[in-house]
């Protein structure tokens, strides 16, 4: 019986992708199985041979990939300017390793999720960027299928705009030379880390959902503010504050929902806040906890009453998530005065709870006074649980459309730049 055409043990490309277990090119390795995934919808056909307008076209873009912050480097750059230079085969599996890679990237984010901080919990909805790139070949726009994969949100537009516009500025006017030169340094400098800057928050913005809902609650911790939307549009806006700078306490990037608000709500403080600054505190002073209202329990953490003082004010919005990070009241209202809000560890304190908990609950800001009037521990559920997402975003653009940066008081934007380079081949 004849071989069937196409399957891959009996074609070249197919044996290839099967029986070379470190395949690689330019002596980094391949994403073999991204490749299987695509070959088995083509029967283990090579397809860029007879698709030379589509390949260039793709070629061509993914060497404009600086457009979108990212390394051209990463997805081959140098391979594919001599790809000429190279057999057919190794040519075509080249091509679309980096069509695949670049398509991840712009889909998935470029740092892969194991490359993450634990603190970098976002992630978009998954996409297969086989079946993407097997549907676009046959498109009459390839490219646009592709860039398609892209966040479309207004910010992320803006952000590559400023990525592309931003020009040195050039330091006129009589004074000393040595002056000018050392303002136009400074300029250079100033302008590197602004591109560094828009660079981290593209992919921040690729790791977000490609539709967000259109009723959330919004956090932005370099802003350290909140927003809530309705149907796409802010209702309400809010100042918070948010952890400090000790990495053990800064507020974590994240989505979840909040399902529900507690009034009155009792702080339940965990065993290692407890070890670290607590019980050192009750040496001190024997009778702190009697003074703020708080037991000792058996588990080694400490129950602090509701009340007026308590650490969590009035309110607390339920919003389960691993990290333990909650919206809540605080009594330290003195604290939203200050232009440095990073007090807290890790939760979020919303400067207006009370008009949060009447949108959410969608009840009169009335009946939320009252049930706070009462003094007792109560749980009111959402009418419908609303999507949170707590971000970290350095650049972005104001309602307004203007672009704003804020402090990287975390340092994370160097981090995020760095992972986005392709390193450097060992020597």
């Amino acid at each position: 019986m004849p071989a069937v055409v196409g399957r891959k043990d009996n074609t070249q490309l197919g044996r290839l992708l099967e029986g070379t277990p470190d395949l690689g090119l330019g002596g980094d390795p391949v994403d073999a199985e991204a490749l299987r995934r695509f070959y088995a919808r083509r029967r283990y056909m090579p397809v860029w041979a007879s698709r030379s307008p589509q390949a260039e076209d793709l070629v061509a873009t993914v060497l404009r990939a600086g457009d979108h912050g990212l390394d051209p480097e990463s997805f081959r750059a140098s391979l594919l300017r001599r790809q000429d230079e190279l057999p057919p085969l190794e040519r075509e599996v080249l091509l679309t390793d980096a069509f695949l890679a670049y398509a991840g990237a712009l889909a998935h984010g470029a740092v892969p999720v194991d490359r993450r901080t634990s603190f970098e919990a976002l992630a978009p909805g998954e996409v297969d960027v086989a079946a993407v790139l097997d549907e676009a070949i046959d498109s009459p726009d390839p490219v646009s299928v592709i860039d398609g994969l892209a966040p479309s949100t207004l910010n992320y537009l803006a952000l590559r705009l400023g990525l592309r516009g931003g020009g040195l500025p050039n330091p006129r006017g009589g004074g000393p030379r040595s002056l000018r030169g050392r303002a136009a340094l400074a300029a250079a400098a100033q302008q590197r880390q602004r591109q560094r800057s828009i660079a981290a928050n593209l992919e921040r913005e690729r790791w977000l959902p490609r539709r967000l809902p259109p009723d959330r609650v919004w956090v932005n911790v370099p802003d350290q503010r909140l927003v809530m939307f309705r149907d796409d549009q802010a209702v309400f806006t809010t100042a918070v504050v948010v952890g400090d700078n000790a990495e053990r306490n800064q507020t974590p990037e994240f989505h979840t929902s909040i399902e529900a608000s507690f009034f009155n709500p009792p702080w339940v403080i965990p065993r290692d806040i407890v070890a670290a600054e607590i019980l050192p505190r009750l040496e001190r002073e024997p009778d702190y906890l009697a003074r703020n209202n708080m037991v000792m329990r058996a588990n080694g953490e400490i129950e602090q009453s509701a009340g007026p003082e308590a650490g969590l004010g009035f309110l607390l919005f339920d919003m389960p998530n691993r990290f333990d990070v909650y919206l809540h009241d605080t009594p330290d209202r003195f604290l939203f005065s200050r232009s440095n809000r990073r007090m807290s560890r890790g939760c979020i304190r919303v400067q207006n709870p009370r008009e949060l908990a009447s949108l959410l609950l969608r009840q009169p800001p009335e009946e939320i006074d009252r049930r706070i009037a009462t003094g007792r521990t109560t749980r009111a559920r959402l009418p419908a649980p609303v999507p949170v997402f707590i971000t970290y975003h350095t650049a972005f653009v104001d309602p307004e459309g203007t672009m704003q940066f804020r402090e990287d008081f975390y340092s994370r934007d160097g981090t995020v730049w760095e992972r986005l380079r392709k390193a450097p081949a060992a020597a």
